[in-house]
């Protein structure tokens, strides 16, 4: 019984050795130069010429960062277990890494093109990106409202462009369908003047009293509401996280006033025996 005990004691000295490594700053540094670099080489192995000439090279250091990158996820999944699976950004390393595992020949040869998904895991190693990931994905819920707003705008200005336009310019309001697809142009502010609104205005040119209030309100309002909601879910995120780490702080205090307190009830209970 106590070898087993101390088998068990020395595996899980090991895995907090492996975790305290994994997780100190100068491996994450580490880690994050060789994303850059892997991000160099895929980016010159869409060079023919640069292939032709040093496509060994490339190649040779892509597969070794491959290589390191297989065995952090082998020691992170060793030092947290079960921990590792339930980190949602654990999960997206493990399917980056294990996608670039996957044979891109043949049908899956699409797979070669996906490789340079291993230059977002910048989004989780480095803390900035992931937090602003996080407040994207924490603003989505808010986001639902404003896209509601946004599709009924859409709607209706498109209806009505169909049948104020559809025979001025009917490669761009024939349809509701073409006509959705122009307001998006228009809101996205690409050749919005020569393209649609001029070419409508030499026809009718009273037709900016129906361009222009739709630009500001779809272009410099709706989308100023995204920003707004999302610059609040990362503030939230951030008074949160402040939070947790006071938080976290206070309870490693609290620990160690209990450490110290079974240190020193420790030490009345050796010199008792002593005296005994």
């Amino acid at each position: 019984m106590q070898e087993v005990l101390t088998t068990a004691d020395a595996g899980d000295d090991l895995r907090a050795r492996v975790a305290r490594f994994v997780l100190s700053p100068r491996f994450q540094q580490t880690i994050i130069g060789l994303i850059l670099l892997n991000a160099v080489t895929l980016g010159l192995e869409t060079w023919d010429s640069l292939m032709a000439r040093h496509g060994d090279i490339l190649l040779a250091i892509d597969f070794a960062v491959l290589l390191v990158f297989t065995v952090e996820i082998a020691l992170r999944i060793y030092a947290f277990r079960g921990r590792f699976f339930r980190d949602p950004w654990g999960i997206f390393d493990l399917v980056v890494v294990a996608i670039a595992w996957m044979p891109a020949t043949g049908p899956l040869s699409v797979l070669r093109a996906m490789r340079v998904l291993r230059v977002l895991r910048l989004l989780s190693v480095v803390p900035s990106l992931r937090r602003v990931v996080e407040a994207m994905l924490a603003a989505l819920p808010g986001m639902g409202s404003i896209i509601a707003l946004m599709l009924l705008i859409f709607y209706v200005a498109a209806v009505m462009a169909t049948k104020l336009y559809a025979d001025v310019l009917p490669e761009k309001f024939g349809t509701l369908g073409d006509s959705f697809f122009t307001l998006f142009q228009l809101m996205t502010m690409e050749d919005w003047t020569n393209g649609i609104v001029l070419p409508v205005m030499e026809q009718q040119p009273w037709a900016w009293l129906f361009f222009i209030p739709f630009i500001i309100i779809s272009t410099f309002v709706v989308l100023n509401l995204f920003i707004g909601v999302i610059v609040e879910s990362i503030s939230s995120l951030k008074d949160g996280g402040e939070e947790a780490v006071a938080a976290r702080a206070a309870a490693g205090a609290d620990q160690a006033a209990v450490l110290a307190e079974l240190r020193a009830l420790r030490a009345e209970v050796a010199a008792l025996r002593r005296a005994g």
